[in-house]
């Protein structure tokens, strides 16, 4: 390991602290800030703030010219309860690290401060703390921000820890990691009358009931492969609460996953046929709008290439994820790999860990030096 027990020491407290004090996507100011403070701590190069919104990146550079890579993780927090008697649980109601984008953000900081000490031979580093991936804005806020253009990688690499693989075991591999996946938001509506006189206003009622079938049935089994298609009814709402009146409004969501971008286009035109089918069919206007929209996340052989040969000299086991990957959950790192070879590689967190977005769910603190290994193992291989 490039960093003593004290340093790993430090940062895992750093960690907890991002813990104590969660904040949502978009809201990342002060774990910008505490990361900002870090990074100039440990010397980078430069330090680029509000990128893509609260994103913060650092670049450290080599004596000579060659490639650049970028490592991402993320900087927020999910709106979900933290149940935990960790002396380090969040301190904001409503709020927590239940993900572990605290520990991302941690690891990248042990790498900044290996960099720090002994920056690369050649090219550059930048790492990339990044805003708002929970709801799928983040990626593709900063790649359209005019800072990125000033550090444009030539690789991109990313991790994420993964409950239900043996701490420390790593699952790696080529093509698809992550489905596409969005979210869909139909608003019906039609007229109110009195309960007594239901045939004098228009309800959304049977088109509703209709729409819960039928949008899920548009999906194809639970197997990820070639042919998966999943639409999920996460929410609904019809009328108002009283017994009086028919109701004239209603609301349904529901989240669509596919594969690959091609089948989520071709689910999205299902979905949407089938709700004007019905709002025609039941005398309604409706409105359609998406929400935590998550390309398809897919990892280049190039890039995941690097990462086996950093995992094999570091001595951490992986294999490529069979039975895991690619993952039903969306991840906004695909919007990276429109912009240069990426990969991603997951981290396991313990087979009886609790979940991802589990009230109890705390990022294991071993990892951290786990993942700066792979990656400074990484920019060594490559950068000298």
């Amino acid at each position: 390991m490039f960093l003593t027990s004290e340093q790993l020491a430090e940062i895992t407290t750093f960690r907890h602290s991002l813990h104590r004090r969660p904040e949502i996507s978009g809201e990342e100011v002060e774990t910008a800030s505490a990361v900002i403070d870090a990074l100039r701590a440990v010397g980078a190069d430069e330090v680029l703030t509000g990128i893509g919104g609260h994103g913060v990146a650092a670049i450290f550079s080599g004596r000579e010219d060659g490639p650049s890579l970028m490592f991402r993780s993320e900087l927020d927090a999910l709106p979900i309860d933290e149940i935990s008697d960790l002396p380090y649980r969040s301190e904001v109601p409503g709020k927590g690290h239940l993900c572990g984008h605290d520990g991302h953000t941690a690891t990248l900081i042990a790498l900044a401060k290996g960099l720090g000490e002994r920056r690369p031979s050649r090219g550059r580093v930048v790492l990339m703390f990044q805003p708002s991936e929970e709801n799928g804005v983040g990626a593709a806020a900063v790649v359209a921000d005019a800072k990125f253009a000033a550090i444009r990688p030539d690789l991109v690499f990313s991790l994420h820890n993964f409950p239900g693989l043996p701490l420390g075991h790593s699952a790696l591999r080529e093509g698809p990691i992550n489905c596409a996946s969005r979210g869909l938001k139909i608003a019906l509506t039609g007229k109110t009358a009195h309960a007594s006189s239901p045939e004098e206003g228009t309800a959304p009622t049977f088109a509703v009931a209709r729409l819960l079938e039928g949008l899920t049935a548009l999906g194809r089994g639970m197997t990820v492969d070639e042919h998966f298609l999943q639409v999920t009814i996460t929410y609904a709402r019809l009328g108002e609460r009283a017994f009086g009146i028919s109701p004239g409004y209603a609301e349904v969501w529901a989240t669509l996953r596919a594969l690959s971008d091609d089948a989520m286009a071709e689910l999205v035109t299902a979905a949407e046929r089938l709700v004007h089918l019905e709002a025609e069919a039941a005398g309604l206007t409706v409105s359609i709008e998406y929400q935590d929209v998550f390309p398809q996340s897919s990892n280049a052989p190039q890039a995941v290439a690097e990462l086996r040969k950093a995992m094999t000299d570091e001595g951490v086991s992986f294999d490529d994820g069979n039975g895991i990957l690619p993952m039903r959950a969306g991840e906004d790192f695909g919007v990276f790999g429109r912009v240069a070879p990426s990969a991603m590689f997951f981290l396991g967190a313990g087979v009886n860990h609790p979940g991802l977005h589990n009230p109890d769910f705390d990022y294991p603190d071993p990892l951290i030096g786990i993942g700066a290994g792979v990656f400074m193992r990484t920019v060594r291989n490559i950068l000298g």
